[in-house]
């Protein structure tokens, strides 16, 4: 039955991805709903929201305002809110609502500058997209706003595009990765985990970009096409996912975001030119980033018979995927996406998945099992994020 799931819990909608592109950035985000949308962001959606602060709040819409639209009252609800906090800009990020009674997010933008003295953005999220779709747009409207006048380029600078949890499924990523290119003596920048706003406007001034999420690609056509930055795609810590092992001769599967995945191929056939690596993806596959044989997975049966009948040796794919096809008699590598299992992965996880998986079993270890309690500091160290079950139980 087409979109029947029994293993897989719902991936996270638009205007999630909106939110976690602009969570770092010093902003008032206003999701443009009930409350209902809010309470899914924070606590499902965005594992950032239980080790760090940031200006999120619900429209609070009654019935009455999403029928009759009364812009005026979000508006002034936004205005009151820069008063008391110290904000650098004002985000209003779409939902079902607005959608379904047909704002004018241009108009609303009008209307909020006139009452209120910061920088509006407005991302048209709608709801019935995933995340990767409310990225894509809001890394847009954040360059769009605020990169200005083009700026000399200073050398060995490097800007980091993609970069959000939903994608990169890794907290201390950014840092590992500034880390690698302070040691080649060049400045990493990774727009939204760690850089801020101040460097959104220098954007301009870097060497090059790497776009690290396939969300990220129209952005960094952008900075090409205004600034002239050119851009490349890969992902820079992709040695940590890529399993040590023959792969000579052998039928590769990854199913991951798709620069994680063309990454990953890129990484196994260096190692062995003769191995058939497909890349899959529940999210977006950009044309020009898609190889003839690379797919799009629709549900969960279009996996089970990809693996059923494609006779691979080698899966790269989420932990929580093994269970799906539990005949399947090769070698899996667990390769942890948060928008698909809305668990995490630390340098200490990334260890201990090297260990070999036996085919159909989710033999985790003590340390990558370990749950804390939703909020805690600190509960992000050992992959514990869990929107599978966020009671907080160990879910099999």
């Amino acid at each position: 039955m087409r979109g029947l799931r029994k293993y897989l819990t719902p991936f996270a909608p638009d205007q999630s991805g909106a939110v976690s592109v602009l969570y770092e950035f010093g902003g008032i985000i206003v999701i443009c709903d009930a409350g209902g949308c809010t309470g899914n962001i924070c606590g499902f959606d965005e594992p950032r929201w239980f080790e760090s602060k940031s200006a999120l709040f619900s429209a609070g819409l009654r019935d009455m305002d999403a029928i009759l639209g009364r812009d005026d009252r979000l508006v002034a609800k936004l205005a009151d809110a820069v008063t008391k906090l110290d904000a650098k800009f004002a985000a209003i990020i779409g939902t079902p609502v607005p959608a379904v009674i047909g704002t004018d997010y241009h108009a609303l933008k009008r209307m909020t500058e006139k009452k209120v003295d910061l920088p509006i953005l407005t991302v048209d999220t709608d709801g019935m997209e995933l995340y990767d779709k409310g990225e894509e747009k809001a890394w847009m409207e954040l360059f769009r706003v605020f990169v200005g006048e083009k700026e000399d380029v200073t050398a060995n600078r490097i800007g980091i595009l993609g970069m959000t949890p939903q994608d990169i499924s890794d907290l201390r990523a950014a840092d590992r990765i500034r880390e690698r290119f302070a040691a080649e003596g060049k400045t990493a920048v990774c727009y939204g985990m760690g850089n801020g706003l101040d460097d959104v406007k220098k954007a301009s001034s870097v060497e090059k970009n790497i776009v690290a999420a396939p969300a990220a690609l129209e952005a960094a056509k952008y900075l090409e096409r205004t600034y002239g930055t050119p851009y490349e795609i890969g992902y820079p810590l992709v040695d940590e996912l890529v399993r040590d092992m023959d792969y000579q001769g052998k039928k590769v599967l990854v199913v991951q975001q798709q620069v994680t995945g063309n990454a990953i191929r890129e990484e196994i056939l260096k190692k062995a030119p003769d191995a058939q690596v497909t890349v899959a993806s529940w999210f977006m596959m950009k044309p020009e980033l898609r190889r003839d044989e690379d797919l799009h997975l629709r549900d969960e049966e279009d996996y089970i018979k990809l693996v059923e009948t494609g006779s691979y040796d080698v899966i790269y794919a989420d932990p929580c995927m093994a269970r799906m096809t539990p005949k399947f008699e090769g070698v899996f590598v667990d390769t942890v996406h948060f928008a698909v299992s809305g668990k995490l992965v630390t340098v200490e996880a990334a260890k201990d998945s090297k260990e070999l998986k036996e085919p159909g079993k989710l033999k985790e270890s003590k340390k990558t099992r370990e749950v804390k309690e939703p909020g805690k500091q600190g509960g992000h160290d050992h992959c514990d994020y869990d929107r599978m079950n966020p009671m907080g139980e160990v879910y099999e």
